[in-house]
C-alpha cells in the first residue's frame, strides 16, 4: 500500500488503503492464505502416508514405458528408408523427430543384426 492505491472486496466490502487497519487487514489475509496452504500440504501429506501404511504403491511403476512410441506405426516407411541407405539422421528429418529417437526405435525392433547382415553398417 506504499503507492496510495486502495483495494476493495466487492463480496464483503472491504476497503484496503494505505491506513494502518487495511495494513492488519491485508496482513491476516495474507496469513490466512498462507496457514491454508500449510494445511492443504499436510492433508496431502497425511494421505500419501497413510496409502504408503496400507501398502499402495505410489507413483508411475519402475519400467513401466508408454506402449506408443512417436514412431509406432511406421516400421514400413523406416525399413524402406534403410533399405535405401538413407542416414539415421535424414530418415528422423523425414519423419519430423530426433536422430537418436530412430536409433533407439530400430534397436528395440531388433532390426540392427538384419541390417548388418544385408550390409547396411549407415549407424554402427
Amino acid at each position: 500500500m506504499n503507492r496510495d492505491i486502495q483495494v476493495w472486496t466487492i463480496k464483503d466490502n472491504y476497503r484496503l488503503g494505505s491506513d494502518i487497519n487495511s495494513k492488519v487487514l491485508a496482513f491476516a489475509f495474507g496469513l490466512s492464505a498462507e496457514i491454508e496452504r500449510n494445511l492443504i500440504s499436510q492433508r496431502t501429506k497425511e494421505a500419501l502416508a497413510r496409502k504408503r501404511a496400507e501398502g499402495v504403491v505410489l507413483g508411475r511403476p519402475k519400467g513401466s514405458k508408454s506402449k506408443i512410441k512417436k514412431l509406432t506405426g511406421k516400421d514400413a516407411e523406416i525399413k524402406e528408408l534403410l533399405s535405401k541407405k538413407v542416414s539415421k539422421s535424414a530418415i528422423a528429418r523425414i519423419l519430423g523427430v530426433h536422430r537418436l529417437t530412430v536409433t533407439g526405435f530400430i534397436k528395440e525392433n531388433g532390426w540392427v543384426f538384419s541390417l548388418l547382415l544385408s550390409g547396411f553398417t549407415g549407424f554402427v
